[in-house]
This record gives C-alpha cells, structure tokens and sequence, in this order.
C-alpha cells in the first residue's frame, strides 16, 4: 500500500451504542488488532441518535480498546502505546427514523471521509409490546428449540407510522415540520430498520465505490435475525409492513430479500439505479486527502448476516425474566443449539468476519456455495463459528438441489426446487422495484419541501 488513506480500513456501524452494535464495534477492534498488519489502521465510525450517547459510546470503547492493550502488554512489554496508536474513532449522529437526518449525515460524510471499506447497517427497533404469556408457555414446554429460536408469541405494535417527513421550505437545518395531506405514509419500523439504511447505502455509494489498492469496493453489510428467513413473514403488497403483525421480522424477510437478489439480472435494473452515483454538494471546503471522486470505483458488494440468538435488551420484558431467558438461552446451547450464541460479543462473529475477510476468499466461498446469509453460531460449549443460515425459497445459497446441512436449516428445510427459486427471485425483483420507487418519490418529495436537493 503506497499511501496513509490505503492503510487504513474505514468502518461505519450504526446504532453503535448498545447491544448488537457496541459488540460488533468491540469485537472489530479485537480482531483488527489481531490479524491486520502493523501498519494497518482502523477507522471506526460510528452512529448513535444523540450527541450524548455518541461521547458515551466512544468513552466506553476507548475503555474496551485500552483493556485490549492491558492484555497484550502482558504479552509484549511496550506494545500497548502502538496498538492504541491503530484505533481511531469518529461519532455522528444518525435518526433513521427522519429521512432529513440521513440525508445531513450522507452529506457530512461525502464531504470528510475518503473512502468506506465497510458500512453495517445494523441500528433498528423491535416495536414490541408484549408477550403472550400463555403461548410462549406453551411453545416452550411441547417444544423448546423452535420456541426460542422462532418467538412467534411476541406482540407488536401494529400500523404504527414514523414522524412526519416534510418540513416547511425553510431549510433542512431547524425547519419546521409541517402536515401536508399529501405526505405517503410511512411505517416507523421499515423506515428505522430498512428504508433509512437504504437511502444511507445510496447515498454513500460514492465512497463504497471507491476502494483502497485491491481493485474491489466497498461492503455493504445488512443485518438481519434469523426469523428473516421465514417467507411468509412480508407481503409484495405491504413491504412497509403496516398491515403485518409482525412487522419487525417482516423488515428482515425484506432485508434478506434484497441482499440476496442484489447480483440477480432480473433486479439488474432496479439496483442498478439504486447504484447510480449520487451528486456531492458543490462546496466541499473539509474534504479529506484522498478523496478525489476521479480516482477509481468499483461496485459496492452486499452481504447480509445475522447474530444468532443473543440475549439484548431489545425485548420490552422485566428484569427477572430477562434473567430466566438468559439461563434458558445457555440450556438450549448445551442440549445442541448452534444458534444461541447468548451473548452480545459473540452474535458480533458473522458481521466481524464479513468485515475482515479478504475480499478474494469471500468470492470463493460464494462461488462455491453461492451467496449465503451468514449467521453466529457456536457448538454447545460457546466457542465462535460462522454458519450459513437457511431462507426459505433460497436455501443456503441459491442453488437448486443443494443440500442443507442440519446446522444450517432453517424451521420449514428442504433442498431448494427450481419453483422456489423462481419466486424468491421474482420477490427479490418486486422488492427492488418498490424500493426504488419509494426512494424516487421521497427524494422528490423532500426537494420540493425544501427547495433543494440536500444530497443525491
């Protein structure tokens, strides 16, 4: 690598602050530090919805960083200062509730960071409300494997639509929100989990596009949960979810979906607009070295992976009981789970290693297998490993026939037929094109609100 911009791996998480998150930014740290060169350094950008919890967040992961730095320095005497030397961190704050705030941060980051190695899109909300208690007794005495893995007894909030998106024509900057007639819904669950990373990922493909000295760009990285796999989760004609009684995992189906199909000719068009290069703002006084828009692109590659099951405190339920699921979570591993990583740092192992991995050992991977939905696993006394993940009408990777081994299946197995495959494709389509058509309309919609065209 010939120059300081290459030597460094730029890395944004959102929804960096807690759970999932804060575990997939420790471990980075954990495993930059470990496999890359010395010379190698690693810029972690990080979002969060509030100034407060960015400093907070960067606080405790300076702690972690130091910690790391502790251990080794029992190791090798005087290596601390070089390895806290590698690691450096940036804060934004990110409400992918408010397509306006995305659209600051895209422009914020266009205008001061040289490249993105990896963007993981990984912020969101359940939108839970309850448990039924009666069900979730029931599923877990007849059958406690499927009751832990696929919680069908959560109770969520349905229809439940996100703030108002269109702003009086003063400005994106402290504008105040009117209440037009005209304004298209919205659901607040597929707006935080998928629609305001997507309108993220678009905007920044400029800097995804634009790769170090290997010759590949960046990496786009959904995050999904593994009850995405279920198809009969989301609906073509309700993709917001607003109907679904389950609209957090019918965010996910929707995740899976479009990660999976992004490569497939039949979506080809769709991506392809999705892929088209956004304007940068014409003034751009912080710009980074490094950040010429001639120098070369290539496209962006999206993966998609899960945590497995973890234990967080995304589900809305008391103390005491979080404790009785974390014990029964550890009980499930040891009668042969391979999904229930419990724990937080370990649900981080897939995302880590889709970050981490040369490109050129990912590509074979995929194309032996085909392109896989990559989830934390662990064998029943804890111990990491990165597994593919079953969807149903995809299979492990897209190939007809293939066999799914048992660690791999999902809740409704089987080997994938030509029939399956062609419905998952033409969902894959269908999803493509209504997410472009979405995204074409709210751009339209906010500029004609704002009277400019804030990015894009």
């Amino acid at each position: 690598m010939a120059d300081g911009q290459s030597e460094k791996l730029y890395v944004l998480v959102t929804g960096a602050n807690s759970g999932l998150g804060f575990s997939i930014c420790c471990r980075l740290i954990d495993e930059f530090l470990q496999m890359r060169p010395q010379s190698q350094s690693l810029v972690l950008i990080l979002t969060t919805r509030d100034r407060e919890k960015a400093d907070d967040t960067v606080h405790r992961l300076r702690q972690h960083l130091f910690k790391h730095c502790r251990r080794a320095e029992r190791t090798i005497p005087g290596v601390s200062m070089l390895l806290q030397r590698r690691i450096h961190f940036e804060s934004e704050t990110l409400d992918l509730t408010s397509l306006i705030s995305v659209q600051l941060l895209a422009r914020r980051l266009l205008d001061t960071v040289p490249r993105l190695d990896a963007l993981v899109l990984n912020a969101g909300i359940g939108g839970w409300t309850a448990i039924n208690w009666p069900l979730a007794i029931y599923l877990t005495v007849t059958d406690l494997f499927d009751a832990t893995t696929y919680p069908i007894y959560k109770i969520a909030k349905t229809g439940w639509l996100a703030k108002r998106q269109l702003p009086s024509k003063a400005g994106a900057e402290g504008a105040e929100f009117s209440s037009p007639v005209d304004e298209p819904r919205l659901g607040q669950i597929f707006c935080a989990n998928v629609f305001g990373h997507y309108l993220l990922a678009h905007y920044l493909v400029p800097t995804l596009s634009r790769g170090a000295q290997s010759g590949t760009g960046g990496r786009i990285i959904w995050i999904s949960s593994i009850e995405g796999g279920l198809a009969s989760l989301l609906s073509r004609s309700d993709i917001m979810g607003l109907a679904s009684k389950t609209p957090y995992e019918s965010s996910k189906r929707l995740t899976d979906i479009l990660a999976l199909t992004y490569d497939l000719p039949s979506t080809a068009p769709w991506v392809d607009r999705f892929l088209a290069m956004p304007t940068r703002p014409p003034a751009q006084p912080n710009a980074k070295a490094g950040s010429d828009p001639s120098g070369s692109t290539s496209r962006p590659k999206v993966y998609v992976a899960h945590p497995g099951i973890c234990f967080t405190a995304i589900m809305p339920i008391p103390w005491i009981l979080q404790m009785c699921q974390l014990l029964v979570f550890y009980f499930v591993r040891l009668l042969g789970s391979v999904w229930h990583v419990v724990d937080s740092y370990s649900g981080a192992t897939a995302p880590v290693w889709l970050i981490l991995t040369p490109q050129t050992r990912l590509d074979e991977i995929e194309r032996k297998g085909g392109k896989g939905k990559w989830g934390s696993g662990c064998d029943r006394w804890g111990r990491n490993k990165v597994l593919r993940s079953e969807v149903e009408h995809y299979g492990i990777g897209g190939i007809v026939g293939q066999e799914i081994p048992p660690e791999s299946a999902g809740k409704h197995s089987k080997p994938l037929t030509e029939e399956d495959k062609g419905l998952f494709e033409e969902e894959g389509r269908e999803c493509w094109k209504q997410m472009e058509e979405m995204r074409e309309l709210w751009e339209r919609k906010l500029e004609e609100a704002l009277g400019e065209r804030v990015v894009g």
